[in-house]
């Protein structure tokens, strides 16, 4: 028979044990780290060939994608060149059409083919040159986002100077400074709990992509990046965080 009385003394001996038993229980507290929330990507887009500016199609704050034309130079010279390169590439093309029957019946020449499908090919690749400057005058999004800041607008000349600041926002970064204690336990690809500051209510997964190989001597620590998905752009760059990383 087990005797279930305790006595007064005994009682603070086995809460102690309850407790120490409970808390070995228990998984091991992720530990947190200050980080903040940064863009993916900031680009200062600027124009490949000088001009003037004849229009910027977007503003601060406007959401862009990839390949969208966001402004355009002053082009009518190179759509005139364009089309004179089409003009000639076209009669070039019917010209060998017209002469085949005698080439076939080998009334010309051979170095009077060769010239006829030389100046055609020719044709066909100024157009291709002329149309590449077109194109340049033509200026697009190299990445989905948002527009950060305006510098030029349509009337001003361009040249190597940015027209727009466009940051990508999906996903964001977050950078975070760690023990050099933790190298080794923090490695590419684990996962880890993102909570931003009370402005963003919520927690996120993210997964470090970057830990630093160089330490810093003199503060003890590594950069550690982890990236964060935010397709709807819910979450503002800029904010300070807190990042949970589990315990191994």
């Amino acid at each position: 028979m087990i005797d279930m009385y305790c006595s007064d003394t005994k009682k603070p001996l086995i809460t102690m044990l309850f407790v120490l038993l409970t808390a070995a229980a228990l998984p091991a507290r992720a530990q947190e780290f200050e980080c903040l929330l940064e863009p993916h990507e900031v680009v200062n887009v600027s124009s490949p060939v000088a001009g003037l500016l004849a229009a910027v199609n977007v503003e601060r704050g406007d959401q862009v994608g990839k390949g969208q034309v966001i402004a355009r130079l002053k082009s009518e010279a190179e759509q005139a060149a364009v089309d004179l390169a089409r003009a000639r590439a076209e009669f070039g093309q019917r010209k060998v059409v017209r002469n085949e029957e005698l080439i076939q019946q080998a009334l010309i020449s051979p170095s009077e083919k060769d010239e006829l499908e030389t100046e055609s090919h020719t044709a066909q690749l100024e157009l291709r040159q002329a149309e590449a400057v077109l194109k340049q005058r033509t200026i697009k999004s190299p990445i989905d986002g948002v527009v950060v800041e305006r510098f030029l607008s349509a009337g001003e000349f361009v040249q190597s100077d940015p027209i727009l600041k466009i940051a990508q926002l999906n996903p964001l970064n977050v950078e975070v400074i760690v023990p050099v204690s933790r190298f080794g336990n923090v490695h590419k690809g684990m996962k880890a709990v993102v909570q931003p500051q009370a402005l963003i209510n919520g927690s996120y997964k993210a997964e470090v992509v970057i830990v630093d190989r160089v330490i810093d001597a003199a503060s003890g620590t590594i950069g550690v990046r982890l990236e964060l998905a935010n397709p709807d752009y819910h979450i503002p760059a800029g904010l300070k965080c807190t990042v949970a990383f589990p315990d191994q």
